[in-house]
């Protein structure tokens, strides 16, 4: 199972669960400023250009406060390229596994630097790249693994996702600008420290022939015990070093420790033990509490007590998010919050079952405000379907 990443409840300890419907996502302004602040000093520090990776955290309502501090946005696809273009601004990145040729002019239209996983796509599409006068990229897989859970690693053994640098050739390169590279997931510094390593002597021929290097995601850059100084020196001597411009393209990172989710407890059945039935869904909700798997951090949850197993309200078996203790006895209509829920939590919701989406709010810890930026209905679940 993967280790939840949370740091504690922070300012949302004091928020009061009742003042939003239930569920909610409720994102701090202040905590996503103070992450956009440490991002941003990394970039002053060495010259490196960050951008947020749409596929964790495309909430747009905050937009205007995420392009104060990153230089544009990483998308996968037509639709984040769009979103990046027309809401977020700033540079922005396209990266696919596999581009189709209906939809490619309307990325192009949409994209500075458009990123190929593949040899063959990108002697398919590239010329139109580069005739747009836009930038040209190439995902590279390092084959070094460092990640924790196989699904989750790019590097993994057969893995469909960038060209292997053992089948990099001078033809490979021809047309490229610059190189892609995305292995980590949730990381600290050493796991990129350790894969440039590994990468570097392979690249080494082919770095002159370039412009840039995109070091890709995963990095927990705003985590408290993450080595940003070993970081700010790695990125400052290898652009020394290359003479290459620097991509980073956080996204938990920019989202991390910023939102709970609230949730309300709706039946308490027994059977073997104390169940809770809630209004959050591990299926709908927070599908990677089943894809990972991952256990949430439950806001304020007590060492000794009583103990319950959550679930949610659909009609999946495994939509169970897992077992928590509180000091006191559950009641129904009781609220609860899980944290860390900002990032890929919201991005990833769906309406199986017909389970109504958590509305979206946004919290300021600073004076106390609040603002209801979304509420879902029946004709969100309704128009999706035909």
């Amino acid at each position: 199972m993967m280790e939840t990443r949370a740091g504690g409840a922070g300012a949302f300890a004091r928020f009061d669960l009742s003042r939003v419907p239930s569920p909610c996502f409720v994102v701090d302004e202040v905590a996503l400023e103070r992450n956009l602040r440490v991002l941003a000093g990394i970039g002053a520090q060495t010259g490196a250009e960050v951008f947020l990776a749409l596929k964790a955290f495309s909430m747009f309502a905050v937009a205007p406060q995420i392009r104060r501090h990153l230089q544009g946005c990483c998308a996968s696809g037509l639709h984040e390229a769009r979103l990046a273009r027309e809401v977020f601004g700033g540079t922005v990145t396209t990266y696919s596994a596999g581009y189709k040729a209906a939809e490619f002019d309307e990325i192009l239209q949409n994209s500075d630097t458009v990123i190929f996983n593949s040899a063959a796509q990108k002697d398919r599409f590239g010329p139109a790249v580069r005739a747009a006068g836009k930038s040209v990229g190439l995902r590279i897989n390092p084959e070094f693994s460092t990640g924790e859970i196989a699904k989750y690693d790019p590097a993994a053994p057969c893995s469909r996702l960038g060209m292997p640098v053992s089948q990099l050739s001078a033809d490979v390169l021809a047309g490229v600008d610059g190189l892609h590279m995305h292995t980590l997931c949730e990381q600290g510094f050493e796991p990129l420290a350790q894969t440039w390593a590994a990468v570097a002597p392979v690249l080494q021929p082919y770095l002159p022939g370039l412009s840039w290097l995109n070091l890709g995601g995963g990095h927990h850059i705003t985590r408290s015990d993450y080595d940003r100084e070993g970081l700010v020196a790695f990125l400052q001597a290898l652009r020394a070093e290359t003479g290459l411009a620097l991509h980073l393209e956080p996204g938990e990172a920019v989202a991390l420790d910023a939102g709970i989710l609230v949730g309300e407890i709706l039946d308490l059945p027994v059977n073997g033990m104390a169940l809770a039935i809630t209004d959050i869904s591990a299926t709908c909700h927070m599908p990677d509490v089943i894809e990972a798997p991952y256990r949430p951090a439950l806001m304020g949850e007590a060492e000794a007590g009583h103990r319950y197993r959550l679930g949610g309200p659909s009609c999946l078996a495994g939509d169970v998010i897992g077992d928590y203790t509180w000091a006191q006895p559950l009641h129904v209509g009781q609220r609860f919050a899980f944290l860390d829920q900002a990032h890929y939590s919201m991005v990833k919701t769906n309406t199986f079952n017909g389970v109504p989406l958590p509305a979206i709010a946004l919290w300021h810890s600073g004076t106390d405000a609040l603002r209801r930026v979304r509420d879902f209905g029946y004709d969100d679940f309704r128009d999706r379907l035909s």
